[in-house]
C-alpha cells in the first residue's frame, strides 16, 4: 500500500484501538508541519474517523512512508476512496492498488510434525533411531527439552494451529470421540482462529500436508459444511488425509475437499507422496511470488500406525533390537545424558508392573518383538528422510534462511495402543481386542508391508518415551505429553547447537509465529470478538538459555489422566491405562503424586505424603484452570464413544434407518454412513447385468483389514464379511444371473443384542434365497480409520481377495442401493 503522505518529516501510521496505546492518539503537532498535518488529517478524514493514527518522525530516512494497517481485526479493511468526479479516465489517475501484505521481510513459517513419536526414540535427543534431518537443523538450531503436547493427536494438533488450549478448541479428544459436553464438541468456536488463517489474511501463502484430524467427523462429506476442513481453516493448499490415520501403501487422499486417487506406481508411499506435493507447492510458490512469504504444515501420517516402511528401510534396523526394551531404555538413558539432552542428575524411572519384562518373553515373542521394533525404526527414520527432501528444497530455492522452521518429534509420546503384545491389524486394538503373538507370527516377514496394518508392543513405546513413565494418552506424566523439538531460523536466531530447557508447550508455537513475523493476534475476526490466546512466544528463549520461565502455568488431561504443572511443579494422576480395557474406578478416588520437576527431570521422585500442602495448592489450580478450559466432566470413554449415539455427538444421518445410495458415491465416512456394525439390517441392490459374466463391486464398506462387500463374479452374487482380515464369511449363489434386471438382496440377523456379536447372513436374489451362513463374530466399534464406503468399486485397499484392488469396479449398471437398520 503506497497511499500516505511524508514531506521528509512524518510518517503516518495505522495503530490497534487499544486502551494501552491511547497516548498514541494524539497528533503530535511539534513533529509535523502544517502541511503535514493537515494531510494527514485529510486522509484521516478520507479513511475514516474510527480508525487510530500517529504521525511520528520516519526511522528510515528518505524511504516515503506508508500506511500501517490495523491487523487487529480481521479481514483488514481497504481504506474508502473519495469519489473520483473525473470524466474521462484519460484524465484522471487511479489510485494505489489497495494490497494487504505481510510486515516487511516476514520469515516463512513451517511445521513440520511427527505423529506418535517418543522423546527417546531419535538420534538428535540420545535415541536408536537416526534421523541426521532432525540433528542437522538442530546443530544449527535450537533443541528444545522441556516441549509438551496433550498426549493425543487431534488436541494437539488444534492448539497446535491455533495457540489456544484444546478443549478450549473443544478437542478434548479425537475427533471420532467427540460428545454433547462444551470441551468435547469436535465443533472449533469462531471465538478461535488458526494460525493459518490469520497469517493468510495477513498477506502469506498457506499450504498443509499429510495427516489434519481436526475435522468433526460428521462433517466428512460433500454436504460438508466444509468450515472445518484444512481449506476454510486458513490453508489455502491441502493434500493429505483427514482422519487419525492411513494406509501409507493405499491412502485415503484429499486435494483440497476432493478425494483423489493417488499415484499407482510399484514402490508408491504415502510419505513420499506428500513430500513431493510439498516440494512443488513451496517451489513454484517462490518462483511466482518471491517477495511473499509462506506458512507450510507439514504433518506426516508417520510414525502413527500403520507402521508401514519401504522393506530397504527396515533391513537398515535389523538385529539392532535383540537386547528389547528394558535394555535398549537403558542405553537410551545413558546417551541422552551423554548429548546433554537431559540433566547430569536426572534419574531412569522404573518400570511400571502393567508393562512385562523383556526378560519374560518367550523365544516366538522376542522374533516377533524384534521385527516390531526394526519396522518402527525404519518408519521413521525413512520419515526424517523425507522432511530431508523439503529442507533440502527450501534450501536450493534459498528460502530456508529466513524460516521460521519447527521440527516437532512427536504429537504425543508414543503410542502404547498396539496392546502388551502388539498387533498385525490396529484396528483390532481401536475396537478394544487384544492381539496375541500366536495370531502374528505368521506375519513377520510381511510386517510392515501393504498385508499387514500393524503396530507394536508397549514395551517398545515405553522405551520410546525415555526417561519417562507410561505413553500416549496418560497425559497425567512426561511419557504422554514430553516431546522434543527444534527450532531453526539462521537469519532470526543467533544461537546454534545449544539446548533450552524452558517449560513450554505446543500453544507456544503460534504466539511465537507471530512475534517473528511481526504479526499482532487478532481481536476481531469476520466480527467475531476472539479469545486470547493461552500460548506465549518462545522467541525470548533463543537468546538466553537462562531466561526465566514465560509458561507458569498448564493443565493436562485425556481420559480421565490429569495434571497440573505450575511454576516448575506438577501435581498429577493417572486414572486409566490405554491398553487395559477394564471398570475404571470412580474420578474421585484417583490418588494424586507430586513431582518439583524444576529440579527432578523424569518425575521420578513422588513428594505427595512430604508435602500434602503443596499437593492441595496445585489440585486447586487444576480445577481452575479445568473449569476455565471446559475440561470438565471429566470423560475416560473410549471405544463405546466411536458410536455416536452412545456419545451424545452429532450424526449426519440423524437417526435415519433408511440410506439410499447411488453410483459416484464414494469415501462415504463411517458418521456419514448407516451404521451396521452388529445390528439387524439388509442391504437391496437393483442392478442390471449386461451378460452373464458380469463383475465388479456394487457396494463396499472399508477394506482389506476389515469390513464387508456385496459384489458380482463371473455372473454370480456375493456377500463377504470380513473380521479384521483373520476371519472371512462368503457366501454366493450357485448359478449365474441371466442378463436383464435384478434385485440383489443382503440380510444380517444378528445373535443378540451386543457389540461385536455374530449373526446369520443371508443372500437372495429377485426375492428368493440363494445362500445362507453363519458370521461368528463382527467389529464391535469401528470399521476403518480411513476407508469408507463406496458404490460401485472398492477404492484404496480390497475388502475380498476375491477381486483385485484398485480394478473391480462393476460392469454391470447399478441402478440404487438401499442399507436399511430393521
Amino acid at each position: 500500500m503506497s497511499i500516505g503522505y511524508d514531506p521528509n518529516a512524518a510518517a503516518v501510521q495505522l495503530l490497534c484501538w487499544d486502551a494501552s496505546l491511547a497516548k498514541d492518539l494524539a497528533m503530535n503537532a511539534r513533529l509535523c508541519s502544517a502541511i503535514a498535518l493537515a494531510g494527514a488529517c485529510a486522509l484521516l478524514d478520507c479513511l475514516g474517523t474510527a480508525s487510530v493514527w500517529r504521525i511520528s518522525r520516519s526511522a528510515q530516512a528518505q524511504q516515503p512512508s506508508a500506511v500501517e494497517l490495523d491487523r487487529t481485526v480481521l479481514p483488514i479493511q481497504a481504506p474508502a476512496r473519495p469519489a473520483i468526479t473525473t470524466l474521462d479516465a484519460r484524465d484522471a489517475k487511479a489510485p494505489p492498488r489497495f494490497e494487504v501484505k505481510p510486515p516487511q521481510e516476514a520469515p516463512n513459517v513451517v511445521i513440520v510434525l511427527i505423529d506418535d513419536f517418543g522423546f527417546g526414540h531419535s538420534s538428535a535427543f540420545g535415541g536408536p533411531i537416526q534421523m541426521p534431518t532432525l540433528e542437522r537443523l538442530a546443530a544449527s538450531g535450537l533443541k528444545y527439552n522441556r516441549f509438551h503436547t496433550t498426549a493425543l493427536c487431534s488436541p494437539t494438533r488444534v492448539a497446535l494451529l491455533t495457540g489456544h488450549n484444546h478443549h478450549a478448541n473443544n478437542a478434548g479428544a479425537i475427533m471420532e470421540l467427540a460428545t454433547g459436553f462444551p470441551g468435547n464438541t469436535g465443533v472449533r468456536p469462531p471465538e478461535i482462529t488458526p494460525l493459518a488463517e490469520i497469517l493468510r489474511q495477513n498477506g502469506y501463502s498457506t499450504a498443509a500436508f499429510g495427516k489434519y484430524h481436526e475435522t468433526p467427523p460428521w462433517e466428512v462429506s460433500v454436504s460438508g459444511p466444509y468450515d472445518r476442513w484444512p481449506t476454510r481453516s486458513g490453508f489455502d493448499k491441502f493434500y493429505g488425509f483427514i482422519g487419525g490415520e492411513t494406509n501409507q501403501w493405499a491412502p485415503a487422499v484429499f486435494d483440497g475437499v476432493t478425494r483423489v486417487e493417488t499415484p499407482r506406481t510399484p514402490d508408491y508411499h504415502f510419505t513420499t507422496d506428500m513430500t513431493d506435493k510439498a516440494i512443488n507447492w513451496v517451489s513454484a510458490q517462490k518462483s511466482l511470488t518471491p517477495e511473499k512469504p509462506f506458512y507450510m504444515y507439514f504433518a506426516t501420517g508417520a510414525t502413527h500406525a500403520p507402521h508401514h516402511a519401504p522393506k530397504e528401510w527396515i533391513a537398515k534396523y535389523k538385529g539392532q533390537f535383540a537386547g528389547g526394551w528394558d535394555k535398549l531404555r537403558e542405553e537410551t538413558f545413558a546417551r541422552q545424558k551423554k548429548l546433554g539432552v537431559i540433566p547430569a542428575d536426572a534419574k531412569l524411572t522404573s518400570r511400571p508392573k502393567e508393562i512385562p519384562a523383556w526378560a519374560d518373553m518367550s523365544p516366538k515373542q522376542r522374533q516377533l518383538f524384534e521385527r516390531q521394533m526394526e519396522t518402527f525404526a525404519g518408519f521413521a527414520a525413512h520419515t526424517d528422510h523425507e522432511v530431508g527432501r523439503l529442507v533440502d528444497q527450501l534450501e536450493k530455492i534459498d528460502a530456508l534462511d529466513n524460516t521460521l522452521f519447527f521440527y516437532i518429534a512427536g504429537d504425543n509420546g508414543s503410542s502404547a495402543e498396539g496392546g502388551p503384545e502388539g498387533t498385525y491389524n490396529e484396528m483390532m486394538a481401536l475396537n478394544g481386542i487384544v492381539g496375541k503373538a500366536e495370531q502374528m507370527l505368521d506375519h513377520i516377514n510381511d510386517w510392515g508391508g501393504p498385508t499387514t496394518f500393524p503396530h507394536f508392543a508397549i514395551g517398545w513405546a515405553w522405551a520410546g518415551n525415555t526417561p519417562f513413565q507410561w505413553t500416549k494418552q496418560v497425559a497425567s506424566h512426561f511419557g504422554g505429553t514430553r516431546n522434543g523439538m527444534v527450532m531453526h531460523w539462521p537469519k532470526g536466531i543467533k544461537a546454534k547447537g545449544e539446548v533450552r530447557s524452558q517449560f513450554h508447550h505446543v500453544i507456544d508455537v503460534a504466539p511465537t509465529a507471530l512475534e517473528a513475523a511481526r504479526i499482532p493476534q487478532p481481536r476481531l475476526v469476520n466480527g467475531v470478538k476472539q479469545r486470547p490466546m493461552d500460548g506465549v512466544s518462545m522467541l525470548y528463549s533463543t537468546g538466553d538459555a537462562k531466561a526465566p520461565d514465560r509458561r507458569k502455568t498448564q493443565y493436562f488431561e485425556m481420559f480421565g489422566n490429569r495434571g497440573i504443572y505450575h511454576e516448575g511443579w506438577v501435581a498429577c494422576t493417572r486414572h486409566s491405562i490405554p491398553w487395559l480395557m477394564v471398570p475404571l474406578p470412580p474420578v474421585k478416588d484417583d490418588v494424586w503424586e507430586l513431582y518439583h520437576v524444576d529440579k527432578d527431570f523424569s518425575e521420578a521422585n513422588n513428594l505427595a505424603a512430604q508435602q500434602p500442602d503443596k499437593l492441595k495448592e496445585l489440585q486447586a489450580i487444576f480445577l481452575k484452570e479445568a473449569e476455565r478450559n471446559h475440561v470438565l466432566p471429566i470423560d475416560d470413554r473410549r471405544s463405546e464413544r466411536f458410536n455416536p449415539v452412545i456419545a451424545g455427538r452429532p450424526d449426519l444421518l440423524s437417526g435415519r434407518k433408511t440410506l439410499t445410495v447411488y453410483p459416484g458415491m464414494t469415501g462415504m465416512m463411517e458418521n456419514a454412513f448407516i451404521n451396521v456394525k452388529g445390528v439387524h439390517h439388509t442391504v437391496t441392490a437393483e442392478v442390471e447385468l449386461k451378460d452373464d459374466k458380469t463383475n465388479g463391486v456394487i457396494i463396499a464398506q472399508a477394506g482389506y483389514f476389515g469390513g464387508w462387500v456385496v459384489y458380482i463374479k463371473d455372473g454370480k452374487p456375493h456377500h463377504e464379511y470380513n473380521w479384521f482380515a483373520i476371519e472371512r464369511t462368503n457366501i454366493a449363489g450357485d448359478a449365474a444371473l441371466a442378463p436383464g434386471k435384478h434385485t440383489i438382496g443382503y440380510e444380517f440377523i444378528p445373535d443378540s443384542p451386543k457389540p461385536g456379536t455374530g449373526g446369520k447372513s443371508i443372500l437372495s436374489v429377485d426375492g428368493k434365497k440363494v445362500a445362507e451362513a453363519q458370521i461368528p463374530k463382527t467389529q464391535p466399534f469401528t470399521f476403518s480409520g480411513d476407508e469408507g464406503a463406496d458404490v460401485g468399486l472398492d477404492s484404496e485397499t480390497n475388502v475380498s481377495p476375491a477381486y483385485k484392488q484398485h480394478d473391480n469396479a462393476f460392469s454391470g449398471k447399478i441402478i440404487k442401493v438401499t442399507v436399511e437398520q430393521k
